[in-house]
């Protein structure tokens, strides 16, 4: 049986865990076998760029953070080893970079998280990781703006001409 120290020191993990778990805006959880060390030194790297934490924490303490939370979508991908990743800023960022990752390494597979609040599924997360990013879109929109009022300056400009000939 476990010492009353250890109790604690679990009880203590699993009340910082869920403490930071409400305040994240994504928590995805990931399968990470076959995957090495530099790699892995890699993919945190690039999570820290999209200011999110990569930690292998075991299944039960991840389980009991979410229970304490409310949260049991996600019980049954507690399976295996799990890799948790958390973002307080951004969900698309840090989701965009684990994809990314799960692209090049075949092993590397995503099960499943929580996005603002909402249980989201491997198939949705993929599909929202696909998405533009915001300023991307804000590019996309300012393009098409400015090719609209392309069209009307020289549509002005047309009538202009045709009112200076007649």
């Amino acid at each position: 049986m476990a010492s009353d120290v250890v109790l604690k020191q679990k009880e203590e993990e699993v009340k910082d865990l869920a403490e930071r778990m409400k305040t994240s805006k994504i928590i995805l959880l990931t399968d990470y076998r076959g995957i090495n060390v530099a790699d892995v030194t890699n993919l945190r790297t690039s999570l820290r760029d999209a200011k999110a934490e990569y930690k292998v924490i075991k299944n039960n303490i991840i389980k009991r953070a979410l229970d304490a939370n409310g949260e049991t979508g996600l019980d049954n991908l507690l399976e295996g080893p799990t890799a948790l990743v958390m973002s307080d800023e951004d969900y698309l960022e840090p989701l965009k970079a684990i994809y990314a990752y799960a692209k090049q390494n075949e092993f590397y597979k995503i099960k499943g998280g929580i996005v603002e609040g909402k249980v989201l599924t491997t198939e949705e997360l993929i599909t929202l990781a696909k998405l533009p990013s915001r300023q991307e879109l804000l590019g996309m929109l300012a393009g098409a703006l400015l090719g609209n009022i392309s069209k009307v300056a020289v549509a002005l400009d047309q009538v202009r001409i045709q009112k200076e000939n007649a």
